[in-house]
């Protein structure tokens, strides 16, 4: 499930792979963008902003080398939803997944690609409008406008919303997902239920967040630092199974809320799974 640490470990590997170089092909597999042609662009650089990844591209001829200037360039956006993926690939090697499920393919003139396979977003904008794709996240926790005061503000404006649903809110702070939801509320003590207003140390469970998040940035996910060897989560996904800490079996339930769409979406709920020891975390 990608959360914001797989999303960063992309955007970096894609940058060291593409930044700079100019792109010999580009193969857009959705309708909207499938007789855009890129080549001759170059890559200026590929970061992740939460969930969401940005290509920034300069046209042929446009200097690339003005990194501060957005006249005329392009932004790739793209969002991995539940099961997307972006691969870096060197020249002549085969894809790991099946073709059907690309959406794009990027062709560097030296051979090196990216392919985005099964994304759950793909749309080319130019970079001066990238604020209409990724405007409405709060701060990123891994991005360098990172401010966690901001952040607990925008948690705190609906005291009586769950914190586990406050937290997946993309609107209040970007980059946490249900893994994460679910090890920082267990971390921080508290039923993933319990509304914002009654959380006894909101600052120190974003905190965490940050913390878990930077920590696994940069190599494979593990929440537990290593606690036993086949034990990488608290208790994502560990129904049934015995707390790490008091041994109490750890529970599985779901939060409900409303969609917030509109048309026929009005009235619907969506329920998002949730995993937290009964003892080590009870309801408030």
């Amino acid at each position: 499930m990608p959360e914001g640490d797989n999303v960063y470990q992309a955007a970096t590997a894609m940058h060291a792979a593409l930044a700079g170089k100019r792109l010999a092909a580009s193969d857009f597999r959705v309708p909207s963008f499938a007789t855009l042609d890129l080549a001759g662009w170059t890559v200026i650089e590929v970061l992740s902003r939460g969930k969401h990844l940005l290509h920034r591209l300069a046209p042929p001829g446009s200097g690339a080398q003005q990194e501060h200037d957005d006249a005329g360039r392009l932004s790739i956006h793209s969002h991995l939803s539940m099961e997307g993926s972006w691969q870096v690939y060197a020249a002549g090697q085969r894809w790991r997944k099946p073709g059907h499920t690309a959406r794009v393919a990027l062709t560097a003139e030296d051979g090196t690609s990216a392919v985005g396979f099964s994304l759950g977003v793909l749309e080319v904008i130019p970079t001066a409008q990238e604020g209409s794709a990724v405007g409405h996240l709060g701060p990123d926790l891994l991005g360098p406008d990172w401010d966690a005061a901001r952040a607990e503000a925008n948690v705190r404006r609906q005291p009586e919303r769950a914190v586990g649903l406050a937290l997946l809110d993309q609107r209040n702070l970007a980059g946490i997902g249900n893994i994460y939801r679910c090890e920082v509320c267990f971390l921080g003590r508290v039923h993933p239920a319990t509304p914002v207003g009654r959380v006894p140390d909101l600052p120190g469970i974003i905190a965490t967040a940050k913390r878990l998040l930077e920590a696994n940035k940069s190599r494979p996910r593990n929440t537990v630092g290593g606690f036993g060897p086949r034990n990488s989560t608290w208790v994502y996904g560990r129904a049934g199974q015995p707390c790490l800490r008091c041994r109490t079996r750890i529970e599985h339930s779901t939060l409900a809320e409303p969609t917030p769409g509109t048309g026929t979406h009005i009235g619907e709920t969506r329920e998002r799974d949730i995993w937290f020891c009964p003892s080590c975390q009870p309801l408030r």
